[in-house]
């Protein structure tokens, strides 16, 4: 176990990074964070804050000299550099975990390969791929590295937007994934320590808007049946990948309902924001205790939940009205980004309720009013 009042690393700045770090200070560690934008979230809240690029040798080596444990908020973390870091101290999640994650194309034959259903898909690797790729189409062509929010990705549905779409990526390697008829999104989040131990989250149901999230109902309103298979997939996965840490699988429920696995996503996760208002411990909570060796906390929901995504867009003519988001059951969350920008995430709040139909009624009155307001 590493004791509180010891110093713990996080590679990233971002919104998950800052959270992290709040919640790691409240339990009595200090927190070290790296990023390259000086003006992240992270960087004000940090004990000690670390501008530089991800894989810095400087930041690096004061990670190692200073902190007893390392984890990270984007799977765009090198994971070579991780695997370094690991010599010297704790690292959560391992970096050959977050290299499946971080490719598209190792993450989708991973997925696989353990005989769970997936889209249909073909990996491009250079322009003759192309060409027996018809069948798919339409479909989403997304770069195999660093896309996310639906950047990186392109919906083509002929031959000739397909090769459009690649030339436009540079000829970068790339998943061609075939345009399911979704009835759903689901997410599982779960934690696992160095022990095999696992803890669940209740499944969460998503709603996306121009590939970016922008509400997570918890629980999701769905069968049972349903949310064991999709808990039982996740499980697996970690177990495969010999996980610790926090790890969400998303998911797609087709028309017909069968349950697609879409991606792994290796650290905490905007559809596990829900936790930190309507959970014994939250996500954030868990991630600092695996990553320093403490029992795995309490995952029960105390009340119903939806979390809804606020966008740089609500911004365009000034500051929002909060007025409408200051209700008794309503708890705002602000990440402290000075500039916004549409599609960025620049905060999110949750409803809480007795039940989810409660709590969605709150939230889109919750919107609606933020909306008329800006």
């Amino acid at each position: 176990m590493i004791a509180p009042g010891a110093w713990l690393g996080v590679l990233g700045g971002g919104q998950l990074g800052m959270l992290f770090t709040r919640a790691a200070q409240r339990m009595g560690y200090r927190v070290m964070a790296v990023d390259p934008d000086p003006h992240c979230p992270a960087a004000p809240v940090a004990d000690r804050f670390v501008p530089l690029p991800l894989d810095a040798p400087e930041a690096l080596a004061a990670l190692r000299d200073t902190c007893a444990a390392v984890t990270v908020e984007t799977e765009n973390a090198p994971a070579a550099a991780l695997m370094a870091l690991a010599t010297h101290c704790q690292v959560s999640p391992a970096g050959a975990a977050v290299a499946v994650a971080q490719d598209r194309i190792r993450e989708k034959r991973f997925i696989a390969a353990q005989g769970l259903a997936t889209a249909p898909f073909a990996v491009i690797e250079q322009a003759g791929d192309l060409a027996a790729c018809a069948a798919l189409l339409p479909g989403l062509l997304k770069r195999s590295r660093y896309g996310y929010d639906g950047k990186g990705q392109a919906l083509v549905r002929t031959p000739d937007e397909l090769a459009a779409a690649y030339a436009a990526f540079g000829g970068a390697p790339c998943v061609l994934e075939h345009k399911v008829d979704l009835r759903l999104e689901l997410s599982v989040l779960l934690a696992r320590d160095t022990a095999g131990a696992t803890a669940l989250w209740p499944v969460v149901e998503n709603r996306h808007v121009n590939g970016i999230l922008d509400m997570s109902i918890a629980p999701a309103r769905i069968d049972a049946g349903l949310a064991r298979r999709a808990c039982d997939a996740a499980l697996r996965l970690a177990a495969v990948l010999e996980y610790h840490g926090v790890l969400c699988v998303e998911f797609f429920v087709d028309a017909a309902g069968g349950l697609l696995v879409n991606e792994i996503a290796p650290r905490p996760h905007n559809s596990g924001h829900f936790t930190l208002d309507a959970c014994r411990c939250s996500q954030f909570e868990q991630q600092v205790r695996v990553l320093a060796g403490l029992p795995l906390g309490d995952t029960a929901m105390h009340k119903a939940a939806v979390m809804q995504n606020l966008l740089g867009d609500l911004w365009a003519h000034g500051d929002p009205d909060w007025r409408a988001a200051t209700g008794p059951s309503t708890c705002l969350h602000l990440y402290g980004k000075a500039q916004a920008r549409p599609g960025r995430k620049m905060g999110h709040y949750t409803c809480v309720a007795d039940s989810v139909d409660e709590a969605l009624r709150q939230a889109q009155s919750v919107k609606a009013g933020l909306i008329a307001t800006s």
